[in-house]
């Protein structure tokens, strides 16, 4: 059970030996001030780093090769990628983060308030390809492996440290993240690993200055800061807490009332309708909360959310950190949010797997005697569990030959239809083809830019369209009944239209040099 103001070990039963050794060691149950484990300090002191290294390397490596071979046979999942790479290009080139798949002009702050993503802008001078956002995202998500597992060796010792480190590495959150390419949660991910690792090992003033990076990643994590405060006001620490905790719900608040509503044409925060409507029915708030658990997607990834921990995330008070996210994800309408697909989980993570370490700790000296032997195997079921899973999820590809072969006959045919599209060209294409563009052309969604005659229209016809288009260059002229198109090219399923008309003189959203 998840205890706040306790210790993290019961009292020891009647006739327990006390310590031997020179010097007066601490009795078996003594704790800190704050109510929480020892965090025995001179464990942490003998845990190695290069391991983790090690076993960082082998993760980012293998999240890497995924996201690559994933890129490279054309089989991106959605737009997002084409859309993080806009942004990142645009603060690379110093400009205004303006990402036309959304809409032309496009300022992508007032969709999700994401600032932190300009960190990426140095590496895409290096590296000016999508593939740098996908290197980056497998670097910090292994990052958190590193710190995840390390933490766990100082608190637990023994070799739980790499057995959580696995666990960690191979949860289903991670792999479903890699799998959804990039998304700008992969800096909460090491973020979180350090906050959670400053509040185990008792370095306060640093988990408060951890968590406040959080609120530039993306604009609910101001609530999940607001948890940190809590649990450090929970810890003794009264005025670092409540000061943290008010920022939290402050930055919250503004991001989602002022700033973002700046940023947006529309003057507001869309993903408010997640929530309030379904479809085009409008649902009250009660609604809302009466209907958390009124599916079984979400029962579902609530169960393996905590399962992964062996369920021993529950002992820990940090396990708290996780609410928010799951708070707004289970008020949502959008049943992507319920489940176990997409990046969604990718945050909760650190926070459980550190959880765990926490939990274990919290048990190992319980008077249940049930307890304190589950928490002797507790690491090594979680790491099995882990393993066990990955059968049914994205890192299993990587054992398939058909992984990397890129040659395919559809590979060849998208690679064909892009050397079709001149660099510089402003081109309307859907997810296809769309994150292999948005490096050196102007990027639309289809149709998603009336008005603007873009200079070619690409599309791939077995992209899963509603109703199959027979005539491509008919299609593209419904598109945009200003301009006029002709077949450039056709290979396979892709095929690529250029206008024959003159350009536009105005073209909604541009931008002057």
């Amino acid at each position: 059970m998840l205890e706040l103001n306790k210790s993290g070990t019961d009292r020891s039963g009647p006739g327990r030996l006390p310590a031997q050794g020179p010097g007066p060691d601490p009795a078996p149950d003594a704790r800190p001030a704050d109510g929480s484990p020892s965090t025995g300090k001179a464990t942490s002191e003998r845990v190695p780093l290069r391991p983790y290294l090690v076993a960082g390397a082998i993760l980012c490596a293998l999240y890497f090769l995924y996201a690559y071979f994933q890129y490279s046979r054309f089989g991106s999942p959605s737009w997002d990628l084409g859309i993080f790479e806009q942004e990142v290009r645009a603060y690379a080139g110093f400009d205004a983060p303006v990402v036309d798949i959304k809409g032309p002009g496009y300022l992508i702050l007032g969709d999700h308030f994401s600032p932190i993503v300009a960190l990426l802008a140095p590496l895409y001078w290096l590296w000016p390809s999508a593939e740098s956002l996908l290197f980056a995202q497998a670097a910090l998500f292994a990052l958190g492996a590193v710190i995840v597992g390390r933490t766990t060796q100082q608190l637990l010792g023994g070799r739980s440290g790499l057995c959580v480190t696995v666990a960690y590495g191979l949860s289903w959150g991670i792999q479903e993240a890699v799998k959804a390419d990039f998304h700008e949660i992969a800096f909460a991910v090491p973020l979180l690993a350090l906050v959670c690792r400053a509040l185990l090992l008792k370095r306060y003033t640093a988990a408060l200055l951890w968590s406040l990076p959080l609120v530039l990643v993306k604009e609910d994590l101001g609530a999940t800061v607001a948890v940190v405060g809590f649990l450090l006001f929970v810890y003794g620490r009264r005025l670092q807490g409540a000061l943290l905790a008010a920022f939290g719900v402050a930055a919250f608040v503004v991001t989602l009332t002022v700033l973002i509503p700046a940023a947006s044409s529309a003057g507001t925060y869309d993903y408010w309708k997640k929530i309030d409507k379904n479809g085009e029915q409008d649902v009250s708030m009660l609604d809302s909360v009466l209907g958390v658990l009124d599916s079984s997607v979400k029962i579902e990834m609530l169960v393996f959310l905590i399962g992964i921990t062996a369920f021993m995330a529950l002992r820990s008070p940090l396990t708290l950190l996780i609410v928010p996210t799951l708070g707004w994800r289970l008020l949502s309408q959008d049943s992507n949010h319920w489940g176990m697909v997409w990046h969604y989980s990718a945050i909760l993570m650190p926070v459980l797997f550190l959880a765990l370490a926490d939990g274990v700790r919290r048990s190992r000296g319980s008077h249940r005697p049930w307890l304190a032997s589950y928490a002797k195997v507790a690491v090594p079921v979680a790491a099995a569990i882990a393993v066990a899973m990955t059968q049914h999820l994205p890192l299993r590809d990587l054992l398939r030959p058909e992984t990397y072969r890129t040659d395919d006959a559809r590979s060849q045919a998208a690679r064909a239809a892009l050397d079709a599209i001149p660099a510089g060209a402003r081109v309307e294409t859907d997810i296809t083809l769309m994150a292999h563009l948005t490096s050196d052309r102007t990027v639309y969604w289809v149709g998603g830019a009336p008005g603007t005659a873009p200079d070619i229209v690409a599309i791939n016809l077995d992209f899963g369209w509603s109703r199959p288009i027979q005539d491509p260059v008919a299609y593209a002229q419904q598109l945009h009944p200003e301009a006029s198109y002709r077949l450039k090219h056709r290979g396979g399923s892709f095929v690529v239209m250029e206008r024959t008309s003159p350009e536009p003189a105005e073209i909604p959203g541009a931008r002057g040099d």
